[in-house]
């Protein structure tokens, strides 16, 4: 008798082909330099051809579950800006975002007229052609580590102006298409985009008073599978109500993600997110090879293999363009275009909603699918084109190993200040484990006989690969007050019993710092500013007895006025519920003497 599988059964084989692949093409297109995206894209492919007649039937069902990934890498990004930060980005989003979909839209529009599209869908064809993918794009800055970089931040800035325009492109393309005019479905369109001004409003508020104590309530309960299942609730529901106004799910997701920004809860969230948004963002990445038509490639594969590296090409111009109008240096141009030149996964969304509206037929609109879906498959190659855009540019940041990050102290920081730290620690003997960041300081250390490991110390996973069960100690030596505090935040997270010592940006940070609960500290000038003026004292005749006396009084008064501030004494100048910046105050005169008239 024949074994006839249960359909669940080939579900079970399915899964398993499609993880088997990922985990072969993914790490086989990242050790050729191509990223990982590729090999995700490649495996979606193959399982077409693996199971041509079920597992690809309905892959636009399964895009709608993998576009979960998009949702949830959004988030994160979200929980990484504070809205002062977001706020402060306003220029690079409605100036460069702006000026960077008009021209390109321009740009793309001009060759869809000259193949024979009307005015109309043309300028769709153009606008569509004009997005880029922000799940990509992203993913990429975060595999090299540039996404905080300054091309990283204009890339993003102009993503952000992408996915806000969504809206008024479908309500465009409401308004110009045939079919949409004959029912009068544009007034629904304008009315919808007043629901989706209404819905930001709405999630805004919620997000900025409610999100917050929620957290704080549920954190009382000590479940950890509570926050998880909360964190993914706000995901969800954020997304939800976005998508019920017409906007995108990532909108809603990435609203919240900003909400949560300034969340104590913060790290803790990132946490409990970030498995789950690297699993559904590499199954979106699977479904967008799952989802590519081949048909139409086949139909129209001449259009595709000229078009998309065209139409890349293009619009990799157009933004160079529009960077360098808005005065930014040819570098940062350079690497700007490079990240954005490939299409977006809302082009999908816009070409469907185009054909839908009678403005070209379903063979138009599936050869631009396909076109996007090409273009994505080239962007890492793109990235290639760096060294020969900007040859005196060095290498990318080299890959992270900790497998000999063996030692009992980790210093986090290794520039002029933790060099200095070293040394001592050096000299008694003790087993030093070195974190930096910055790829050539590592590789400049390198020189010089140091051992110093690549990584950013505020991440969870790097911590813990380089916690032995023997580290005593860790020193967090950066000259970023912002990443020192986001690696105290997560080091007292994950290793509450560990000593922790701190390199403090001035007396507000030294401050802040003790109210967090970090006993060990020191003011990066303090040292050298003290041992100065023990030296003037010395040089004007001062004996070294009654220097010393002096200097000892003086850091002894300041430690305890420095102690007040902290506790928010009405007289230190800071508030502990209001942050009021230190007010220069003179210290009391030494003991023995009289202030001046």
């Amino acid at each position: 008798m024949e074994f006839e599988a249960e359909p669940i059964e080939m579900l079970f084989w399915r899964a398993l082909a499609l993880i088997t692949l990922a985990c072969v093409l993914a790490p086989l297109a990242r050790r050729a330099g191509l990223g990982a995206i590729l090999g995700y894209l490649a495996a979606g492919v193959v399982v077409q051809f693996l199971f041509a007649d079920s597992f690809a039937e309905h892959p636009e069902e399964l895009m709608h579950f993998a576009e979960f990934g998009i949702v949830l890498f959004l988030f994160v990004i979200g929980l990484e800006l504070r809205p002062s930060t977001l706020w402060s980005m306003r220029g690079d989003i409605f100036g460069l975002g702006l000026a960077q979909m008009l021209v390109c839209a321009f740009a793309l529009a001009l060759p869809a007229a000259l193949i024979g599209l009307t005015p109309a869908a043309a300028m769709v064809a153009g606008l569509g052609l004009a997005l880029s993918s922000t799940a990509l794009v992203m993913q990429m800055l975060q595999e090299r580590g540039e996404q905080s970089s300054p091309h990283g931040r204009k890339a993003f800035a102009v993503l952000l102006f992408q996915d806000l325009a969504i809206v008024p492109l479908l309500l465009l393309v409401s308004l110009i298409g045939p079919a949409s005019q004959a029912d009068g479905s544009w007034l629904d369109a304008l009315n919808g985009l007043g629901v989706a001004l209404v819905a930001i409003a709405v999630l805004i508020v919620v997000g900025r008073y409610g999100l917050d104590p929620m957290f704080r309530i549920l954190s009382r309960t000590r479940l950890t599978e509570l926050m998880t299942a909360a964190a993914l609730g706000v995901v969800i529901a954020s997304a939800g109500l976005m998508s019920l106004a017409g906007m995108s799910y990532a909108m809603g997701a990435f609203i919240a993600g900003v909400m949560l920004a300034g969340s104590s809860f913060r790290r803790e969230l990132q946490a409990n997110v970030e498995p789950f948004r690297g699993l559904f963002l590499a199954l979106f990445f699977i479904t967008v090879g799952l989802t590519l038509d081949l048909q139409a490639v086949r139909n129209n594969w001449l259009l595709i293999v000229v078009g998309a590296p065209v139409a890349m090409a293009l619009k990799a111009a157009a933004i160079y363009g529009v960077a360098r109008v808005f005065r930014h240096e040819h570098a940062l141009s350079v690497r700007v275009a490079l990240a954005l030149p490939q299409h977006g996964e809302f082009g999908f969304v816009l070409f469907a909603a185009a054909a839908t509206a009678g403005l070209f037929g379903i063979e138009i609109s599936s050869a631009l699918i396909a076109l996007i879906a090409a273009s994505m498959a080239l962007s890492p190659l793109a990235s290639r084109l760096t060294p020969l855009l900007l040859p005196t540019q060095r290498a990318a940041p080299m890959e992270a190993d900790y497998t000999e990050a063996n030692g009992s102290i980790l210093i986090i920081g290794f520039g002029r200040f933790g060099q200095i730290v070293s040394q001592p620690l050096f000299a008694a003997g003790c087993d030093l484990v070195i974190l930096d960041a910055n790829a050539d300081r590592v590789r400049d250390a390198e020189r010089f006989g140091f051992t110093v490991f690549y990584g950013d110390g505020s991440r969870r996973e790097v911590l813990r690969a380089c916690a032995e069960d023997g580290l005593k100690l860790i020193a967090v030596c950066v000259d970023d007050r912002e990443s020192a505090d986001e690696i105290v935040e997560t080091v007292t997270d994950i290793f509450p019993d560990i000593e922790l010592v701190v390199r403090a940006y001035d007396r507000g940070h030294a401050i802040d710092l003790k109210r967090a609960g970090v006993k060990h500290w020191v003011r990066e000038t303090s040292g050298s500013a003290y041992a100065m003026g023990r030296m003037a004292l010395a040089q004007i005749g001062l004996p070294d007895r009654r220097a010393d006396e002096i200097l000892d009084d003086v850091r002894a008064r300041d430690a305890a006025r420095l102690e007040d501030q902290a506790e928010g004494d009405a007289t230190s100048g800071l508030d502990r519920l209001h942050r009021h910046p230190v007010r220069p105050e003179p210290l009391d005169p030494p003991r023995g003497q009289e202030p001046r008239r």
